[in-house]
């Protein structure tokens, strides 16, 4: 298995995990590699992605245990969640595939004490964001080359299908405004190979508007 940006910071995603095991929900979860991650930890997920072919090869790879996870094909932008339902919610690379304001019905969704986690996609906007970009670059290419060379020695790229990628992504002066707004007391920080990390935790004291 080559290097995949997403699967570079899962280890980062569960270090945010609550007491637990409890319950997680899993937003564009591509072929289930987090979800399964999560059920490892012991947790009970809720997997759900809008393309049925990555819902069919999810639920084909299974659950390594001791969590389990269900997997269904829906569209969190219209997809009506239970408030106050789940201790853990992660976004891959896959909130910019939706309107920003979606992480008011994911804030909603979490329990009090909660965390949802967003590792997203954004456009530089500042000049900072630009040195942060050129300093990445070598890394990001660097990278690209390990990837390159990986799949060459271990017999060509996997012919397995990949999830569907929508590469508009939002500015990053966009993103923090927003989350700021929607999301108050998270945090944001920018991480290698052009991600960022959004951490939300619910409050005892905050209750779905």
């Amino acid at each position: 298995m080559g290097f995949n940006h997403n699967d570079h910071y899962h280890p980062l995603l569960l270090d945010l995990l609550p007491p637990g095991p409890g319950v997680a929900l899993d937003v564009g979860c591509g072929a289930g590699r987090f979800a399964r991650r999560l059920a490892a930890t012991g947790m009970h997920v809720e997997a759900i992605d809008r393309s049925g072919p990555m819902i069919d090869l999810a639920r084909a790879a299974g659950s390594p245990g001791p969590g389990t996870i269900s997997y269904r094909q829906a569209d969190v932008a219209t997809q009506k969640l239970p408030v106050e339902a789940y201790d853990f919610i992660s976004c891959i690379a896959s909130l910019h595939h939706v309107p920003f304001d979606t992480v008011t019905k994911l804030r909603d969704a979490l329990v009090p004490g909660g965390v949802l986690a967003v590792l997203g996609l954004g456009r530089p906007s500042t000049p900072g964001d630009y040195a942060r970009a050129l300093v990445a670059s070598p890394v990001n290419a660097l990278a690209r080359v390990v990837v390159y060379a990986g799949e060459r020695l271990n017999g060509g790229i996997d012919p397995l299908p990949s999830a569907p990628i929508v590469e508009t992504y939002p500015p990053m002066s966009r993103i923090r405004h927003d989350a700021a707004r929607l999301l108050p007391g998270s945090k944001l920080r920018n991480l290698l190979f052009f991600r960022y990390l959004l951490v939300y935790r619910k409050g005892e004291d905050d209750h779905p508007m």
